[in-house]
């Protein structure tokens, strides 16, 4: 396995455990802590704080909830195969 394979993977699996925490609080299974912040920032001060204490935590990427939230709704940590299966069904319809 290849250094990026590698990197991938241990990304996919960095997403999966924040997904799972985010679920046992809660959130919805497909959802990351950091996007549930973004989309819930406005509902009240709790959410609002921890939003800014997650970007806090990710200074080296400007606007990490937004982000993540970005790439939930576009469903951008998915691997490329998935896309490829979903054109072609899509196609065929």
């Amino acid at each position: 396995m290849g250094e990026t394979m590698i990197k991938k993977q241990l990304l996919q699996v960095a997403i999966a455990f924040d997904q799972f925490i985010n679920t046992l609080f809660g959130g919805m299974a497909d959802e990351t802590i950091s996007s549930r912040a973004y989309r819930l920032r406005y509902k009240n001060k709790f959410w609002g704080s921890f939003k800014k204490f997650i970007d806090l935590l990710f200074f080296f990427q400007k606007d990490h909830c937004y982000k993540s939230y970005i790439s939930e709704i576009n469903r951008q940590h998915l691997p490329d195969e998935f896309y490829c299966v979903v054109c072609a069904e899509k196609i065929d319809q």
